[in-house]
């Protein structure tokens, strides 16, 4: 069955701005709505009511995605938390299913949304073209979800050094300036191309 609509729970404002640039380059003719939570805490209280509201209602062509930062949780358990919270609630999850219709996925982003930037600098470079241009070939930004002492911390000292927000990074203003220039299948993010192949697979269902 064709995908008509994507539901999408996130647990912040700046990944939901970064969202709204970045799904309809994936999504295309799917439609989608984004529901931002404060932080992650709210997002995973609130989720199991969520999803038992969605299981009285959804229909059969539509998805529901749920993005988490992993933060310094097992991501193992995290995902397990998920998943069980979706099941709970009656909704057939992606893992397991076989082939098989289902209604909820569960991603993390590794880390922090930081290390999708850090996986398509370019894009950071056409938002904020003082920062080098380097980055990505020095040893500990190579990797973007294993960046040690904390992604957001790392990108906004790298900002910083470039003359960006002397103040403290604005998650939201950078997410709305970066993701526009984002290319979806270029992120050398692990998290994100795992992201992306499941957005595509909606697609082409």
């Amino acid at each position: 069955m064709s995908v008509e609509h994507v539901e999408v729970l996130v647990e912040e404002p700046s990944m939901e701005a970064a969202l709204r640039a970045l799904l309809p380059k994936v999504l295309g003719a799917v439609s989608f709505d984004i529901y931002p939570y404060q932080c992650k805490n709210e997002l995973l209280a609130r989720l199991p009511t969520r999803l038992s509201g969605y299981s009285r209602w959804i229909k059969d062509s539509w998805r529901i995605l749920v993005v988490v930062d992993r933060d310094d949780d097992d991501c193992a358990q995290l995902k397990r938390t998920l998943e069980d919270m979706a099941r709970a609630s009656g909704l057939k999850t992606r893992i397991g299913v076989e082939g098989k219709p289902w209604t909820v996925v569960n991603r993390l982003a590794i880390e922090e949304l930081e290390s999708w930037y850090f996986g398509d600098w370019q894009a950071v470079r056409k938002a904020y073209p003082r920062v080098p241009a380097t980055i990505p070939m020095q040893a500990k930004y190579r990797d973007p979800d294993a960046i040690a002492g904390g992604t957001w911390e790392a990108f906004e000292r790298v900002l910083q050094r470039a003359g960006y927000f002397k103040g403290g990074l604005a998650k939201i203003e950078a997410a709305r300036t970066i993701a526009p220039h984002m290319i979806p299948t270029g992120n050398s993010s692990r998290s994100f191309q795992v992201l992306n192949a499941v957005l595509s697979e909606m697609t082409a269902a």
